[in-house]
């Protein structure tokens, strides 16, 4: 069975899509992995409407990548913080090739807006897809993509 006969109704690609396919949410969740954890400033950073990122902040948190995790200042009603669960930050990784991507294709001539590093040597950060076994880095040319165990034939 070749690719194009393969239904993509299950691909976890679409799957991962379904939730984070959408540009405010990868901004979220750009800006939560940055340290953003309230309501008001993530609307103030992203400039975005409340009504759109309440939709985001409820689907990413019924998805499980955001945890509400309540506070109370002084005088105030109890809110919500927004905390990136462990399945939050395994989306990471995703948001760090995106960077990486646009900062190959589409950077500020200015330089970079966020600097990514090595907290114990200072040397930048970067996405590799690499083979399990050996831990080398590997271009497209030496992969090979085939239907898995979990592929449907298109109806």
């Amino acid at each position: 069975m070749d690719w194009l006969e393969v239904s993509t109704e299950n691909c976890p690609v679409q799957r991962t899509l379904d939730v984070v396919g959408e540009k405010w949410t990868l901004l979220i969740l750009r800006d939560a992995a940055n340290g953003v954890r309230r309501f008001d400033d993530f609307r103030r950073h992203l400039g975005l409407s409340e009504a759109v990122l309440s939709d985001r902040l409820r689907k990413l948190t019924s998805a499980g990548v955001l945890k509400p995790v309540p506070y109370r200042e002084p005088g105030s009603r109890s809110r919500n913080e927004y905390h990136l669960t462990r399945k939050g930050w395994d989306l990471w990784p995703v948001l760090v090739a995106l960077r990486q991507w646009g900062e190959t294709h589409s950077a500020d001539p200015d330089g970079a807006v966020l600097d990514i590093h090595h907290t114990e040597c200072g040397a930048p950060v970067r996405v590799v897809v690499e083979c399990s076994m050996e831990g080398a880095a590997l271009t497209p040319a030496e992969v090979t993509a085939q239907p898995g165990p979990a592929a449907r034939r298109r109806a």
